[in-house]
């Protein structure tokens, strides 16, 4: 049993890394709202974004595969030191924010759920001071190997919960289908929040450029080669249809319950209650559970995030035992008794550290289809032109996306 496990480990952890970055509150709060409010009929903008992420995916491990540099160390050596230090500000900012974000929605979760259990509930403060501990205690082990053990579990309960309310909640099978073409609702254009914003946020939440950068770290260090080019797909393919998934199953959960009843969604304490008496006590546990798995497992590589980063940047072992690096993680974690301790809104937090990957994103596709097209790096592997078409698509669109969040985050800002 532990041979078979260490073996999936080796052949998926860059995958199962991937998706517990990726699927965090924010993307639960995301597609729960996308369900409540529009059914099924955006599931296409999943399907999309996850076809984007696959093939970011697959063009950074491509050129980390030819050359054997990950994608910091290209930015330094083969464009300027300055956009590597520019990415390693940018995506700190960015992770500051999430942490604060995704652990105030999920103790604002667990807390709406314990009042089920305790008059009153328990605080949302005590809820975050105590999945803050199990995330630095699991860390502070200082074991890779149990780390990765730790992250594949929570992903695990993560995937089963989503999966399993999906079941129990999911809409007419005509209705997942139907939102498998591409329209756009017909939504009230007020304050400038039309259908392309609803669009671009979920895309967003799931195309964040720290899931490339940090993922070329992960292929140089399994040893990948061009020989490997097929277990890198297959790693990425994994991550990507795990996404489609979990990510399609909180929509359905949503469509099928608050969406039929015509019940809006703002925050995602608010499935709490609007769940139960439409879906069950079991219902509703189970997705509580699956918003704090989310949570935790997202919480793992948040807090790791600025010490790979420096190592990776300065090609220096990645050794976290250092003084230093406990120290940056244990400030990073502390971030996430923020919003709890202040009754900050979580949602706003979040708003505001994905505006920084909106920025970010135009930044990540160029350098790749810059680095992918030079002949000293990549020889007979260049990006072929249909790499650059899709690259270039992709380039425009999160032009777009950028414009849009900084419009929109500038607007609540001066508002």
């Amino acid at each position: 049993m532990r041979t078979r496990f260490t073996r999936f480990m080796e052949l998926f952890l860059p995958g199962i890394f991937l998706l517990g970055f990726n699927i965090g509150t924010g993307s639960v709060t995301a597609m729960a709202k996308a369900g409540a409010t529009y059914g099924m009929s955006l599931l296409w903008t999943i399907v999309a974004s996850c076809l984007a992420t696959f093939f970011m995916i697959n063009a950074y491990g491509k050129f980390t595969l030819v050359t054997g540099e990950t994608a910091l160390q290209a930015f330094r050596r083969h464009i300027h030191p300055l956009v590597g230090v520019f990415f390693i500000v940018a995506l700190t900012a960015g992770v500051c924010g999430s942490v604060m974000g995704v652990m105030g929605i999920v103790a604002e979760v667990s807390s709406e759920w314990s009042k089920g259990l305790v008059e009153g509930g328990i605080k949302p403060v005590w809820f975050a001071a105590f999945f803050v501990a199990l995330v630095y205690y699991i860390f502070w082990n200082g074991n890779t190997q149990f780390f990765e053990r730790s992250l594949a579990v929570v992903v695990a309960i993560m995937s089963a919960c989503f999966i399993l309310n999906f079941f129990i909640l999911m809409p007419p099978p005509v209705e997942i289908a139907k939102g498998l073409v591409p329209t756009l609702p017909e939504v009230p254009l007020d304050e400038g929040r039309g259908p392309f914003l609803v669009v671009a946020s979920m895309v967003g939440t799931t195309v964040f450029s720290g899931l490339f950068i940090i993922r070329t770290t992960l292929v140089k260090e399994a040893g990948w080669t061009l020989a490997d080019s097929r277990k890198q797909r297959n790693d990425a393919s994994f991550a990507v249809i795990m996404m489609f998934v979990i990510s399609g199953s909180i929509m359905a959960a949503a469509a099928g319950t608050l969406y039929v009843e015509g019940v809006g969604l703002e925050r995602a304490s608010q499935m709490i209650g609007l769940l139960e008496p439409l879906a069950g006590s079991l219902a509703t546990t189970i997705f509580v559970v699956g918003i704090v798995a989310a949570g935790v497992s997202s919480q793992f590589p948040n807090v790791l995030m600025l010490p790979w980063l420096l190592c990776d940047y300065n090609e220096s072992e990645r050794n976290m035992t250092l003084p230093r690096y406990r120290v940056i993680v244990l400030f990073i974690s502390l971030l996430g008794l923020v919003v709890p301790i202040f009754e900050a809104r979580p949602v706003f937090v979040m708003i505001i550290s994905q505006a920084f990957n909106a920025v970010i994103l135009p930044v990540t596709v160029a350098c790749i289809l810059y680095l992918g097209n030079r002949q000293d790096l990549m020889g007979e592997h260049r990006n072929s032109v249909g790499s650059n078409i899709a690259l270039s698509a992709i380039l425009l669109f999160s032009l777009v996306t950028a414009s849009m969040g900084i419009r929109g985050v500038w607007r609540i800002v001066t508002s």
